[in-house]
């Protein structure tokens, strides 16, 4: 396994895991979950573009089939899997959430199985079942947001968890098929959510844009904040896609719950609960994500 596809994925999980408590922190302050998701895109879609400029690179002579490719990843992958992330957020607290999206190596690991031809070993099969595990125990945890959140709220991170697995394989196929850098897949993924989200914004509230995003500066700042270190965990995790295979990169990447708890302890204590067995529940959720990820041995 090579160092800087471990390094890549490290730094996608740590900045997933900050950002989340920032988004809670904004969404306490009178933001909603809409907010969040399109702040933290336009956000990274200014800087990609500019990356991309400075950079000097172009799209010309990329297939369409790929430029596509990542437009439809965005509106899925990025518009509606934020929606859905941020609206668990709001439910579940950060840290619950943060551990519920943490399945998305299984799913992606499945996918990357029957769609992509990966392999997938008996050990992947047993961290499945630790994964599942730790989701049992997030459910008995009571901990996450303070006020308390329902089983059915569990919904939106695993829904999240398994829309974003789907746009990572999706990726992977088109940086395995192609040439195409992670700075200009990155940008047009990101340009893609950010339009979808601005055509259901009209469709859906048309004349009363300005209510719907009326909210406390004080929320739009940890809004920017997270959107920054959203930016900087996808272009690293795209550029891990783009060296690394997905049953290897997906699941590195996804330690995000241990640091989203880590910060909840350390700054959000008086709007969330940090529980034993939520510790517990994230850290099967990692273990598992470790077997899966481990040295591979007895082919299924």
């Amino acid at each position: 396994m090579e160092l800087d596809v471990v390094v890549l994925a490290l730094t996608t999980a740590t900045a997933w895991g900050a950002s989340a408590p920032l988004s809670k922190l904004g969404l306490n302050r009178g933001g909603t979950p809409f907010q969040v998701a399109l702040t933290v895109v336009t956000v990274s879609v200014v800087v990609y573009w500019l990356g991309f400029l400075i950079q000097g690179e172009s799209l010309a002579g990329l297939p369409l089939w790929v430029l596509g490719l990542f437009v439809v990843t965005g509106l899925f992958a990025t518009a509606l899997a934020r929606v859905l992330a941020y609206n668990g957020v709001q439910r579940l607290g950060a840290s619950v959430n943060s551990a519920g999206i943490n399945t998305r190596p299984v799913w992606a690991s499945l996918l990357a199985v029957f769609l992509l031809g990966e392999t997938i070993t008996a050990q992947m099969g047993l961290g499945i079942l630790v994964v599942v595990a730790g989701l049992i125990a997030l459910a008995l945890s009571e901990g996450g947001d303070i006020t308390g959140w329902e089983f059915r709220d569990l919904a939106f991170p695993l829904a999240a968890a398994l829309t974003f697995a789907g746009g990572n394989v999706a990726r992977r196929f088109a940086f395995s098929a192609t040439d195409v850098t992670a700075l200009s897949a990155v940008a047009i993924n990101e340009t893609a959510g950010l339009i979808g989200l601005l055509v259901y914004l009209l469709l859906r509230h048309g004349g009363g844009l300005g209510e719907v995003l009326s909210a406390p500066r004080a929320s739009y700042a940890f809004f920017v904040g997270s959107g920054l270190l959203n930016a900087l965990a996808l272009f690293t995790l795209f550029e891990a896609l783009n060296r690394g295979r997905v049953v290897v990169v997906d699941p590195l990447s996804s330690p995000t719950a241990l640091f989203a708890i880590l910060f909840t302890f350390l700054f959000l204590r008086e709007i969330e609960r940090v529980t034993l067995r939520l510790v517990l529940g994230a850290a099967l959720v990692v273990a598992g994500v470790l077997l899966i990820t481990g040295p591979q041995v007895v082919a299924l």
